[in-house]
């Protein structure tokens, strides 16, 4: 994994990324009394090339992030015409932005597993039994009818940039990896 050292210039370590997949993976909330306050941002791009950015119901699930909607979405359009994009929000301490390509999910076993992930966080999500999608007794209005398209994104790169918070032994700094498969420790690619 290449890691490049943002904070370098004022005396500033490298970002701990495990600390970081750590935090993600917990749905670390942005300050201790704002549990499950987070929002996380998606950023696609317009086809004349512009950036279009919502907020999504994203979880962090298996070294990815995990966002649906619907297939007539602004996102939806996106992505099917161009899958690079986005994602960004704010954890406890740091502020992460992931970037690489999402992957519409059909898989049942896949769906299953991130259904029962929304569901155990609050939103009572299920696989559709009539297709590759989700469905749920709500969500946002904008998203239209179910089911609804279940997307992953593995990140190829990110910038952490963590916030002095804590005693000198606790510095904040801001770091960049890039790597195909950075959240799960795996050698860079060969792009990188």
């Amino acid at each position: 994994m290449e890691i490049t050292n943002l904070g370098q210039a004022d005396g500033l370590p490298p970002v701990d990324w495990a600390a970081v997949a750590q935090k993600l993976a917990a749905g670390s909330a942005p300050a201790p009394d704002a549990a499950n306050s987070r929002t996380t941002w998606l950023s696609t791009v317009n086809q004349d090339g512009t950036p279009h950015v919502t907020a999504v119901g994203a979880l962090w699930l298996d070294g990815a992030f995990w966002f649906q909607t619907g297939a007539g979405t602004r996102k939806g359009r996106n992505l099917a015409r161009d899958p690079r994009c986005s994602i960004a929000v704010s954890i406890r301490d740091a502020d992460v932005v992931i970037e690489g390509d999402a992957t519409r999910v059909t898989e049942p076993g896949a769906l299953a597993r991130i259904a029962k992930a929304w569901a155990d966080n609050g939103w009572p999500a299920e696989p559709d039994e009539s297709g590759p999608g989700i469905t749920a007794p709500f969500n946002a209005p904008s998203q239209g009818p179910p089911p609804w398209n279940a997307y992953r994104i593995e990140p190829r790169s990110a910038i952490v940039t963590v916030a002095v918070t804590g005693p000198p032994d606790t510095p904040g700094g801001s770091s960049t990896y890039r790597s195909c498969r950075i959240c799960r420790g795996a050698a860079p690619c060969a792009a990188s």
